[in-house]
């Protein structure tokens, strides 16, 4: 029997620690869910990028709106890189 690799998703349990899925059917309703995870982070990082550059391209924006700015964008790099590190164990 040919089993598939666990699927690595896109959050962590309550611990922190990551979670995995073990299914062979990619329609399943846990594997939906995960899509639509990735997608929403993905969506979420492209507006923090746009806010982050109106922040940047704002000469008198204080340092509490680049510290916010500076901060959402690792919070959505991290996601990203999540995001990546989750597809990319899935490339055959």
């Amino acid at each position: 029997m040919n089993e598939l690799p666990l699927r690595l998703l896109p959050w962590n349990s309550p611990e922190g620690k990551p979670c995995y899925l073990s299914t062979d059917d990619p329609g399943s309703r846990l594997s939906r869910m995960a899509d639509e995870v990735e997608a929403e982070l993905i969506a979420s990082g492209e507006a923090v990028l746009a806010g982050a550059e109106a922040v940047l391209a704002d000469l008198v924006a204080g340092e509490v709106a680049v510290r916010f700015a500076l901060t959402r964008a690792t919070e959505s790099l991290r996601d990203a890189l999540r995001v990546a590190e989750c597809r990319g164990d899935r490339v055959p």
